[in-house]
């Protein structure tokens, strides 16, 4: 169960606009270049993570991504799941197909447990907190400091209100 690159750039990239201001779109590249990771692999991610239901996107001049409201809340298991899938808890860590209590390979008595708890840890970890943590200055995401977009101009906030309502009706088929 270690992560997959795809997974560290999803995690870091919410957390990173988990410290950014509320409802402002913020540019997939800006994300990128923060974090120095490829433009064009965390747009494919980014996009996961809107279809998951955990960010709004934006098209056009003003567009890019911010989070749902109430996605702060979100724990690091459930992006794992939507990044990797549900069998990321349930695959073998020696690759095989079948592995269980009852047709156990040699690793699983002693992954089990293990597993569990970082399952449990995963569960307790919010976008929220974890942007706590980096907002405090303690902990950070990568080489660069840590700083907030500037504000949009109002407009712009308007467009980006206007473009969550009409995305929040055609989900709730209005």
């Amino acid at each position: 169960m270690i992560l997959s690159r795809t997974s560290q750039y999803a995690i870091q990239a919410l957390i990173y606009m988990a410290t950014q201001p509320e409802n402002v779109p913020v540019l997939n590249r800006t994300i990128a270049e923060y974090l120095s990771v490829p433009p064009a692999y965390l747009a494919k991610i980014m996009q996961s993570l809107s279809r998951g239901g955990i960010l709004y996107s934006f098209r056009g001049k003003q567009g890019g991504f911010c989070l749902r409201e109430g996605a702060e809340k979100t724990d690091l298991m459930k992006i794992l799941t939507l990044v990797e899938g549900p069998g990321l808890t349930e695959n073998c860590v020696m690759g095989l197909k079948i592995c269980s209590e009852t047709t156990a390979c040699p690793m699983h008595e002693k992954w089990s447990p293990i597993k569990a708890r970082i399952v449990e840890l995963l569960e307790k970890q919010t976008l929220e907190k974890l942007a706590a943590a980096v907002k405090s200055g303690k902990y950070r995401l990568s080489e660069l400091p840590l700083v907030a977009l500037p504000a949009m101009p109002a407009s712009a906030n308007k467009l980006a209100a206007a473009q969550r309502t009409k995305g929040a009706a055609k989900r709730n088929g209005a």
